[in-house]
């Protein structure tokens, strides 16, 4: 079968975000892993001939996806958080009337992949899209992403970041469902140092739009100013996240809610000890690896990251933990599953 795969995420603002690297994921290694199949990657205008079509990105509130849909077509539906906690991610009217547009549309496709099972839970509830017609495909984390070991690259790479010896590290946005104002909350109670790592902390509180959406990010934003509790690193390559995951004394991702949680992932594959919540799909992702907490409570974060940051022995039972529950994901399983899918579609 010839397959046309919609590459044009990698030309906007998701190029650096988790859509991007998805569509990345699968456009490196389809043709490397799938030798049944031929591949169109395609951005713009749809190439002829196509058996199967895949959309790898479906936004509730942006038109993404074409109104008359290809017969046998596949769209990969990340999460739902928006439509999940509606009341924190407003809409407006013609964000509500562009989710009745899409959701049309996507009733119209063949198949639809969720990262997780609890995404596939919000499409058959939130879109009435019948289950038979929902897979799940877990995601995985890019071949770089693995435990190092230790060498003179440390010293370096401290002094190139300016990274102090020990830290909890945060890899993300800054979005309500992230849970950040209660992170910082936490980190403040404490003597530790907070790394953040992503494209939103480039920006400065006059950088960013006073809406509904920036919320959370402005009043982060604030609150961290001056405070040289709080290391803000801003997007960093693949390869260089690689070594900040192995050199951070603890991994922590907060969220109240999570499609799938793909740093918690990133983190576990190099070894970092997992501070996580149980919300969404995260428990999905962590397994038994992640040290729980609850998003809603900063002492119970507070608590937590106290009781990784002063013990070693815990904080090795975890990194072992996270080494082995990374085994489960990988690059050549979520593309012969994505294949299978584009047979039975």
């Amino acid at each position: 079968m010839k397959i046309g795969l919609d590459i044009s995420p990698l030309s906007t603002g998701h190029k650096v975000r988790g859509v991007g690297f998805y569509v990345k994921l699968l456009m490196d290694n389809l043709e490397k892993f799938d030798k049944k199949n031929s591949y169109d990657f395609f951005s713009g205008s749809l190439p002829r001939d196509l058996d199967v079509v895949h959309y790898p990105y479906f936004d509730p509130f942006q038109i993404t996806l074409p109104r008359r849909l290809p017969k046998k077509t596949l769209v990969t539906v990340h999460d739902l958080t928006p439509i999940v906690f509606k009341d924190h991610f407003p809409s407006g009217f013609k964000g509500n009337l562009r989710f009745l547009i899409q959701k049309r549309r996507l009733a119209k496709a063949s198949m639809i992949i969720a990262d997780s099972e609890c995404s596939k839970k919000d499409i058959i509830r939130l879109i009435g899209i019948p289950e038979e017609r929902v897979r799940v495909v877990y995601l995985a984390a890019n071949e770089v992403y693995k435990s190092q070991k230790h060498g003179k690259w440390e010293n370096d790479f401290r002094k190139r970041f300016g990274l102090p010896e020990e830290f909890v590290l945060y890899v993300g946005d800054a979005t309500w469902n992230k849970n950040l104002p209660n992170l910082i909350n936490a980190i403040k109670q404490t003597s530790h140092k907070l790394v953040m790592v992503g494209k939103v902390w480039e920006n400065t509180l006059d950088s960013v739009p006073d809406n509904p959406w920036n919320k959370d990010l402005r009043e982060v934003l604030s609150e961290i100013e001056n405070d040289d509790r709080f290391m803000r690193l801003g997007f960093v390559s693949d390869l260089e996240l690689c070594y900040i995951y192995n050199l951070a004394t603890v991994f922590i991702m907060p969220s109240v809610y999570e499609g799938f949680g793909l740093p918690v992932l990133e983190a576990m594959n190099c070894g970092a000890p997992v501070i996580t919540t149980r919300g969404g799909s995260l428990p999905e992702v962590a397994g038994t690896a992640g040290y729980y907490v609850e998003p809603n409570d900063p002492e119970n974060i507070k608590e937590a990251i106290n009781a990784m940051m002063s013990d070693a022995k815990l904080r090795t039972i975890f990194s072992r933990k996270s080494i082995a529950q990374a085994k489960k994901f990988s690059i050549k399983k979520m593309i012969e599953e994505t294949a299978d899918i584009y047979s039975s579609v």
